[in-house]
């Protein structure tokens, strides 16, 4: 995905109220811009960080900026906007850059399931010896060290209603996968964030003995575009 204009350049002087952060743009400006990531960011929004918004140009916004990117203490560039993995994924999956669900010619955004609750993807083929596949996505940009990304940044019970909602699926005869988008060039391995919600990562683990797939994709990160390139091994 390429950015739809070039990124303005600032410093991160503040995030505060979850959804907000003060910026010191490069021209001296100081600015309120969107934080579009509701989680606790560990290490995505230390005081001085080099930061790229996006201006929406809409007179309409009470904040025209949303903020996009920062550098991490470590060099590389981390996404801090958590809805664009579904975006990247989707992108992924229409060049076939997913090699285990590149054999799907079917896709379906925001699927509603019976129960009433929403998957991030549906995959389908017209191979009838080919399951359909449902695939839950998470952004992950918790960095605890030696290259190690963890998943979540925060006690999380959503994350674990959707992997219960993909093991019932599962039991009904699907192929389901949980897709860690990794958010952060820094990060060379995912795995369960067990110090910080160990009941996530219980059942996780658990999920995978009924066959949930857990997959994890680093994106490539710039200031002129961002992409899911590359394969990462997951340690349950």
């Amino acid at each position: 995905m390429k950015w739809s204009e070039k990124l303005v350049r600032g410093r991160l002087l503040k995030r505060y109220k979850r959804f907000l952060a003060d910026v010191v743009l490069d021209s001296g400006e100081h600015v309120t811009v969107h934080c579009p990531n509701t989680g606790a960011m560990t290490g995505c929004a230390l005081a001085g960080s080099r930061v790229f918004l996006l201006d929406s140009h809409n007179p309409k916004r009470k904040y025209a900026y949303t903020w996009e990117l920062v550098e991490s203490e470590f060099g590389g560039m981390i996404c801090i906007h958590s809805a664009r993995a579904n975006g990247l994924l989707a992108e992924a999956l229409q060049r076939g850059n997913i090699e285990p669900l590149s054999s799907y010619s079917h896709i379906q955004r925001e699927k509603t399931l019976a129960s009433g609750s929403r998957i991030d993807f549906f995959l389908s083929s017209d191979d009838v010896e080919l399951s359909d596949c449902y695939v839950e996505v998470k952004s992950v940009t918790l960095h605890c060290g030696g290259g190690i990304g963890a998943f979540p940044d925060a006690v999380s019970a959503r994350a674990v209603r959707h992997i219960e909602e993909l093991l019932r699926l599962r039991q009904a005869g699907a192929r389901v996968v949980l897709l860690f988008a990794v958010l952060h060039e820094d990060i060379h391995s995912v795995r369960p964030a067990e110090e910080i919600d160990p009941h996530y990562a219980r059942v996780l683990s658990d999920a995978v003995q009924q066959g949930l797939e857990v997959l994890a994709y680093k994106a490539r990160i710039n200031e002129d575009e961002i992409y899911l390139a590359d394969a990462l091994p997951v340690i349950l």
